[in-house]
Parts: structure tokens; sequence; C-alpha cells
């Protein structure tokens, strides 16, 4: 008999059933070209002098919002985005909204929207490659603010 709780292994969440929506210009795409998505809130900190003591504290001061990913080189939206933002010099905001739920899994799904972002880094506008690769693309940026409308459950044994 066990004497501490753990995981199953059932619980950990698969990948692939993942699901990706972009808002852009008032339009909602499945955007389901992407393979890989990460997005991150980076935490700024700032050194703290502290009298009679050696060493430094922390504190937190501040947050920026961060994403990258990869996807399949099959669609032209944000190249659009550049290419409006070259004609016009305005680079349209966006959202992004992921969902992570694999059904195996008794933590249920967990939803993320990311406000106002922005594409950042290079953008592929054409490429090519001999051979039998399949075309993919990284693409990356910034984002203001996040909302979790869902989130994971507490596994027993928390």
């Amino acid at each position: 008999m066990r004497d501490k709780p753990l995981m199953h292994a059932r619980d950990a969440v698969y990948g692939s059933e993942a699901k990706c929506f972009v808002t852009l210009n008032g339009r909602r795409m499945n955007f389901m070209h992407m393979t890989e998505f990460e997005g991150k809130a980076v935490i700024n900190s700032q050194q703290v002098p502290i009298l009679g003591k050696v060493g430094w504290g922390n504190k937190a001061a501040g947050l920026s919002g961060v994403w990258s990913g990869t996807a399949h080189f099959n669609q032209s939206h944000f190249r659009a985005v550049v290419e409006h933002y070259q004609r016009t010099g305005e680079m349209p905001y966006f959202e992004i909204q992921v969902t992570n739920e694999d059904k195996t899994a008794r933590v249920g799904r967990q939803t993320v929207v990311y406000h106002d972002c922005l594409i950042t880094g290079d953008v592929i506008l054409s490429k090519f490659e001999a051979g039998d690769q399949l075309l993919t693309e990284d693409i990356s940026g910034t984002f203001e603010s996040f909302d979790m409308p869902e989130k994971f459950r507490d596994l027993e044994g928390l």
C-alpha cells in the first residue's frame, strides 16, 4: 500500500488534443496550422538592498507576456498582417485562445486567452526546401494581458 499519493499516468495531458484559435480583424479562426505553442508571463524582479544583511532580497516588479510557436507553412494570415503594416504603418493587434484538454485525464481542461497580441521578430514571407521536408515556420510575439476562464482541476492528493 502506498503511503503517499501519486499522480496516475492517465492524468498527464496529451498535447495533440489542444485547440488554438486566433481572432484577427474581427474574424475568429481555428488556427489548426500550429504544431507547437507556448505563452509565458515573464516576471520581472528588482534586487532590494537590505540594511544589516549581506545578501540582497528580490521583489516582483511587473511582468511582460511573450508567446512563440511553430506552424505549418500553409497560411498567409500573419504575412498579410505584416503587409498591412508595411502599407499603412498600423500593426493590428489580435487575440489567441489556447485550450488544453485530454478527455482521458481527470484534470479537465484549461483555457488561456491572450489579449492584445502583436507579432514580433522575423516573419517568413516565402520559403521552399527541395526534398521531402514539410515546410514549417516559427512565429513569435507579445501580449498585454491574459485570462484563464477555465482552469485544470486539482488531482486527488494535492
